[in-house]
Order: structure tokens, then C-alpha cells, then sequence
């Protein structure tokens, strides 16, 4: 079974980088409308989509912007940091089937509140930078190593 180990504040450097990737799917799409709400046609409606700039569907820029939170949970700091802030630039669309890759480095710590400044880029599967931010995290201050929880399964009905 695999593992996820957290890094705490007193192990944490400037400097130090980890990454994380996800494809983004058509289930991811229709899931992240179904539970945010944004039924926005140019995430869902081909044809309305084909119209615009874009000229196809394009995934909802906070899906991107959810893969930080994943890298931050579960990569650096990992299981037990808490999510305080985030900046964020999008810079191109992402797309049905892009893979994006997570790319964290810690620019900076807080002693008073343990807390960490955490530079995101990511990155599509051409390596062209999709999304810039920095997030803000109060670094876990109990080492921990936990089995990886299964991930849920999930589907999609129209309605």
C-alpha cells in the first residue's frame, strides 16, 4: 500500500521544490460542474465553445487551480497543512485530456504561525506555463505517514 509522508515546518527549506501531476478529463469536467455550480457552456457545450476564442471546450480555470491544492496536500508540505491563501494568473487554457504538472517551491517561511509562501507554476504536457500563484500555508507541525486513501468514484447523470 502506498504511503503519504509530510514534510513539517522545522524540515521545510527555502528553496525546496516538489511536483505533481493529473490529466484533466471529461469526468473532471462534468464533476466540477455538477459540485461548483458553473455550468458555464464553454466547459460543457461544444458548440457554444467551438464559437468563442478558445474554439473548443476548456476546463473551468479553478479545476486547474484545485490541482495547487492537491500538490500542496499531498507533495509539499503533504497531509496535515492548512490552505490559508492563494494568488493566481491564468495564462492559457487548459483542455479536455491536457496533463498538468504542479511545479511547488517555498520562497519563504513565517516563524510565528509556521506558515510557508509556496511560488506555483503549472505546466501542460508541452510545457507551457498554463498558471502562475503563490500560495500561502501553515506547514503541519506533527510528522506524518499515512496509507493514501482510496479515491472516491464518482459519475455523472444529465438532469
Amino acid at each position: 500500500m502506498s504511503t503519504l509522508t509530510n514534510f513539517t515546518y522545522d524540515e521545510i527549506t527555502i528553496g525546496q521544490t516538489a511536483s505533481y501531476s493529473k490529466q484533466v478529463t471529461e469526468l473532471d469536467i462534468q464533476l466540477f460542474a455538477a459540485v461548483s455550480g458553473d455550468v458555464n457552456p464553454l466547459h460543457l457545450d461544444p458548440d457554444f465553445a467551438a464559437s468563442t476564442r478558445f474554439g473548443e471546450r476548456i476546463a473551468h480555470g479553478m479545476l486547474t487551480a484545485s490541482v495547487i491544492s492537491a500538490a500542496l496536500a499531498m507533495k509539499l508540505p503533504g497531509p496535515g497543512c492548512i490552505f490559508m491563501e492563494q494568488s493566481l494568473k491564468f495564462r492559457l487554457p487548459v483542455k479536455i485530456g491536457d496533463e498538468v504538472r504542479v511545479e511547488l517551491e517555498v520562497v519563504d517561511t513565517g516563524e510565528r504561525r509556521k506558515t510557508l509562501i509556496i511560488d506555483n507554476k503549472v505546466y501542460n504536457q508541452d510545457g507551457k506555463l498554463v498558471l502562475t500563484g503563490t500560495s500561502t500555508v501553515i506547514a503541519p507541525s506533527e510528522k506524518l505517514q499515512l496509507p493514501v486513501p482510496a479515491t472516491p468514484i464518482a459519475t455523472v447523470s444529465g438532469g
